[in-house]
């Protein structure tokens, strides 16, 4: 899990730093609003700890940015300031919670692991018995672990992300390959044999069908 600290006060995200690394969370830190918030627009991280007054841009603004990019990160203010009103303020800007200056590491601690056991369900994909825990790179099929290769697991999470859409080969070709110019999408039907073969799916009774001439759709099934 990659955490983003945007705090001007050096001794407070040094002290944070080292604490949450030696929680085992990957770590950034930014000293002012304008780095974090390009930090917070370019990498992706799953959670931000946003310091209210801060150089160049404040707290607030960092947050109401993010949040116009439709960027859904929990947020969690650290703030000197504890009025209703302030309170309000920072919530309305987007902050999931926020945590009065000076606190404990271990009060710190426990907000965190909330918001991520909140966020656990979504790294869990499910399309009918497949189940993908995208956190442990782990593939199920009746609660049965299959072995898929790197390549494969990108091209049937995407599919499952995508449930009930037709899902393109220049789509496919673009999104998991990262190809953005003409290639030959064939490629993409060998890698869906070999999951067809794997999670032994079959034609009569696909979750994932083809659509001739067009790509995939994964459904489940009714």
């Amino acid at each position: 899990m990659k955490i983003l600290i945007i705090e001007d006060e050096i001794g407070i995200a040094n002290f944070l730093k080292q604490g949450l690394e030696e929680e085992g969370y990957d770590v950034l830190t930014a000293s002012n609003g304008q780095f974090g918030l390009d930090l917070a627009l370019t990498v992706p991280v799953d959670l931000i700890l946003l310091d209210w007054m801060l150089p160049k841009i404040s707290g607030i603004e960092v947050c109401k940015t993010i949040r116009k990019t439709n960027i859904d990160v929990p947020i969690l203010f650290l703030t000197a300031r504890d009025t209703v009103l302030e309170t309000i303020e920072g919530l309305q800007a987007g902050a999931n919670d926020y945590i009065k200056k000076p606190f404990s590491f271990e009060e710190l601690l426990e907000r965190i692991k909330v918001y991520f056991r909140k966020n656990n369900a979504l790294d869990i994909l499910t399309l009918g018995s497949i189940q993908i825990n995208l956190l442990k790179y782990q593939v199920l099929v009746d609660n049965k672990e299959i072995s898929l290769t790197q390549r494969e697991f990108e091209l049937l999470t995407y599919l499952i992300k995508n449930k009930g859409k037709v899902c393109t080969r220049n789509q496919i070709i673009e999104d998991v390959w990262n190809i953005n110019f003409e290639y030959d999408t064939s490629v993409i039907d060998v890698f869906m044999n070999a999951i067809r073969k794997k999670l032994n799916l079959n034609k009569e009774n696909d979750l994932i069908k083809t659509i001739r001439g067009v790509g995939y759709i994964a459904n489940d099934l009714n």
